[in-house]
């Protein structure tokens, strides 16, 4: 039997019968009702979400229906996903009605998913898992237009409710606060302190569940965001600006393409004595130290949820002091937590940090699937990538408790393009 094939999406038209196009899930809303004019009494209840499928092309989905099959859709995949839509329907966007508080897309149309004529499934095609993963580190915005947090406390007031994008580090996620509005419905807020070299904190508030869902994931001095739309407002009882994701915003988690400086290791750690302040660079260097065949607990770790402080999987709260949850009950994330080192012909970078979820790209399975694997198995896994030169994107951050005094974070590693590598090296070694 012929295997399925996929559209493009930037191949799609209206006229398209039964579409089928895979892609990876870059954003998604909340799910909404509104009362059904045909049926009075009834409500419909719609979300949407954006799929990407290559590094130029990402497109708006929308899915109607009932409670049932709404929100049944919207819990069966997450930002991160990839998914395959069956069938959906082929519309031309309408700028002036729903699509003004969609993503900004480059496609001329949008896509419309029912209950009786569409399915969204999640992907099990292992190549086109792998095709798909790292458009996920792409923003859908040019990564170098962008405003530095320096730029919008200087602009102030003139930039009030305007839409930017926005380069910045997470500082610290804050508590998720629970409330009631008037009309008893139920709301959530959620403030995420952002930094950069310029300034040591600004505020981003997220409002959307699936939004907070998303930032409480990430590991704080450790995560760069591409924040693209966001919309930025004077706050009078702090005197200052925030900024506050909104349905037109995507978050791009650790986005590589803007990262662009080539090093060699003993160049990072010049750097890293000459400057304080965290930074970003590519290494093309060979791991020199990766223990996947270590114990499965000295691989896989669980870590509060909270404040990212290594917990044990039966203690019911937090150990660490300044948690924020410290006294409420212990919510946990297992994931891959290593050390590996990184090496080339001047030198090695020592015990940097490689954490899911760039761990389980890297590696190419999840926690669960390593946890099934025979010990040949993961030696095998080891060797694929052991003295083998490797593109590193890592982050470079002050570190008291190491001895050198710095440490690396890595943010994506991938099998290096021999070409590539010469190209870069060639140029490095001209360096006075």
């Amino acid at each position: 039997m012929a295997a399925l094939t996929h559209i493009a999406i930037s191949e799609l038209h209206p006229s398209f019968s039964h579409p089928r196009v895979a892609g990876i899930i870059i954003g998604k809303t909340d799910v909404k009702s509104f009362p059904d004019r045909k049926n009075v009494g009834v409500d419909r209840f719609t979300f949407s979400f954006s799929v990407k499928d290559s590094p130029d092309f990402f497109i708006n989905v929308s899915a109607w229906g009932s409670d049932g099959y709404v929100n049944g859709l919207s819990n069966s995949f997450r930002t991160g996903d990839c998914v395959i839509i069956e069938n959906p329907l082929v519309t031309n966007k309408d700028p002036e009605k729903g699509d003004r508080y969609c993503p900004t897309t480059p496609s001329l149309y949008r896509l419309l998913v029912s209950e009786a004529h569409s399915q969204v499934c999640l992907c099990a095609d292992v190549g086109t898992i792998d095709r798909l993963l790292p458009l996920i580190h792409l923003p859908v915005k040019d990564s170098r237009d962008f405003y530095s947090l320096a730029d919008i406390v200087a602009n102030g007031q003139t930039l009030d409710g305007t839409v930017i994008n926005i380069l910045a580090a997470v500082k610290s996620i804050g508590e998720l606060k629970q409330f009631t509005t008037s009309d008893r419905r139920e709301g959530q807020r959620l403030e995420v302190k952002l930094f950069d070299d310029s300034v040591s904190s600004f505020p981003l508030v997220c409002w959307d569940r699936e939004a907070i869902q998303l930032v409480q994931t990430l590991i704080p001095r450790e995560t760069v965001l591409f924040i693209s739309d966001a919309k930025i407002s004077f706050d009078s009882f702090r005197s200052g600006m925030t900024a506050t994701v909104n349905s037109k915003t995507i978050i791009t988690v650790n986005p590589v393409d803007s990262i662009t400086d080539v090093y060699t290791v003993s160049q990072l750690k010049q750097k890293a004595q000459e400057n304080p302040e965290a930074f970003f660079g590519i290494s093309y260097s060979f791991v020199s130290r990766l223990d996947l065949d270590s114990s499965v607990s000295k691989v896989i770790k669980a870590r509060c949820s909270r404040c990212k402080f290594l917990v044990t999987e039966d203690a019911q709260s937090c150990s660490n002091a300044s948690c924020p949850g410290r006294d409420q009950a212990l919510l946990a994330a297992t994931g891959f937590d290593l050390l590996v080192d990184f090496t080339d012909h001047t030198g090695t970078l020592q015990a940097c940090s490689l954490r899911s979820p760039v761990a389980e790209k890297t590696l190419g399975c999840t926690t669960e699937e390593f946890t099934r694997l025979t010990d040949d198995e993961r030696t095998v896994m080891k060797w694929k990538f052991l003295l083998e030169r490797c593109k590193i994107y890592v982050k470079i951050v002050p570190s008291p408790k190491q001895r050198s005094g710095t440490r690396g974070v890595v943010l994506d590693c991938s099998l290096a393009d021999p070409g590539e590598v010469k190209q870069h090296m060639s140029a490095l070694l001209q360096q006075p």
